[in-house]
């Protein structure tokens, strides 16, 4: 009998062309190894079938087949039959290999598929810590049985953040030596300055306005309605502000009717639907980003990949104080953090960088330089340095 390849499986649902700053970690991560190396597992996608055949790596794609977020209780009938389903597809898979680990882009539900697997066949797991993820889990007693066990017998847990780090620490129980913190990063050499082009400006619909940019989805967390409020007071210091939303998302709609309340059509523009290429114009022709997030309960923002992103592109950054977001930038050097529960912070910094146009030239050039330490040719390796490092632990 011939022997088997021996791999690692890279196991995700979450995985490009599927938008999600998770799965694009993960891709940054391990299109960078030998892809004899390494297998994906990762769920369906539109156009999956067309990025998996320009892929190095082998992508095995599988259906994850969930209504909603309960579903990955395990103490329902719909989460038996979710997680039976999920460990059968996967074995499926192992069978045709020899695998040695799991990286798991979450605790749940992949860490848990991956745990069982560590339980019955001696396969070491990894599982990368999101912030938000670990948070979420610890608002439902079921998923808290589930999450808890996963955390003790993974062999390490990759945190994007120092605060991720410190909510397994302190909440957790969980061993400091088998953590390890890497950020995510940004493509630097695709995200990077460009000088005022009044072209790009008049196709976004730009012109002559001072820009004011958020590019996430439309959730509550983001903070996108503290944004919207502040304008009210912010076009009354800087008339021709404008507040560009990029991205879709569940409040939408909610964020429209506000607009509408506050009389700020024309210093409001959503645009759910931009190309790759649009969005980088859009980073590089902003005057300011701002990620005005804050948290929601025990919904948080994880790190923030696109405020890096936005200090590539040479332009200084607001951001809020939700979880890992202020790692994300140098406060009055590159940027600001500020607290967006409420909206009088983000109309003072706002203010305060549209008259100072010296000021904000300086913030973008340190913003730049502060980036380049988050190119993916730099963090991309650290997670495969920390594991080869790694002594094993049960």
């Amino acid at each position: 009998m011939k022997d088997k390849q021996k791999v690692e499986l890279v196991f995700s649902e979450v995985f490009p062309p599927m938008h999600g700053g998770s799965g694009r970690w993960l891709w940054e991560v391990y299109s960078r190894q030998d892809a004899n190396k390494y297998v994906v597992v990762a769920g369906n996608a539109e156009g999956d079938t067309l990025f998996d055949s320009k892929a190095e790596l082998k992508i095995h794609r599988i259906s994850f087949n969930y209504t909603s977020w309960s579903d990955w209780a395990l103490f329902s009938l719909g989460g038996l039959i979710f997680y039976t389903k999920l460990f059968l597809k996967l074995r499926k898979i192992i069978r045709q290999y020899d695998v040695t680990a799991i990286h798991c882009g979450r605790c749940i539900p992949e860490g848990f598929i991956a745990m069982l697997f560590k339980l019955f066949k001696g396969i070491p797991y990894y599982c990368y810590i999101h912030g938000e993820d670990i948070e979420n889990s610890a608002t439902s007693r079921s998923m808290t049985a589930m999450l808890r066990p996963v955390l003790k017998r993974a062999n390490l847990l990759i945190c994007n953040s120092k605060n991720s780090h410190r909510l397994l620490l302190e909440h957790w129980d969980v061993q400091k030596d088998k953590c390890c913190i890497v950020n995510p990063g940004a493509n630097t050499s695709a995200f990077v300055p460009a000088p005022r082009c009044e072209n790009t400006r008049e196709k976004l619909g730009w012109t002559d306005r001072f820009v004011l940019v958020t590019v996430s989805r439309l959730e509550e967390r983001k903070g996108h309605d503290m944004m919207v409020k502040a304008m009210a007071d912010i076009v009354k210091s800087v008339p021709n502000a404008l507040y560009a939303i990029i991205g879709s998302g569940p409040r939408i709609e909610y964020l429209k009717q506000l607009t509408h309340e506050l009389n700020l059509h024309d210093n409001i523009r959503f645009m759910p639907n931009v190309s790759d290429e649009d969005m980088v114009a859009c980073y590089q022709q902003a005057d300011v980003f701002v990620l005005p997030n804050r948290d929601v309960g025990r919904n948080i923002e994880g790190f923030g990949i696109v405020m890096i992103e936005a200090q590539a592109c040479g332009i200084p950054v607001i951001g809020g104080m939700s979880g890992g977001t202020p790692e994300t930038l140098v406060h009055g050097q590159t940027g600001f953090s500020v607290n967006c529960s409420a909206p009088d912070e983000l109309v003072e910094h706002v203010i305060l960088l549209a008259h100072d146009n010296e000021k904000r030239e300086k913030m973008g050039l340190f913003a730049r330089k502060h980036a380049e330490q988050f190119d993916w040719e730099i963090k991309g390796p650290e997670v495969i340095q920390n594991i080869e490092r790694l002594e094993p632990t049960e």
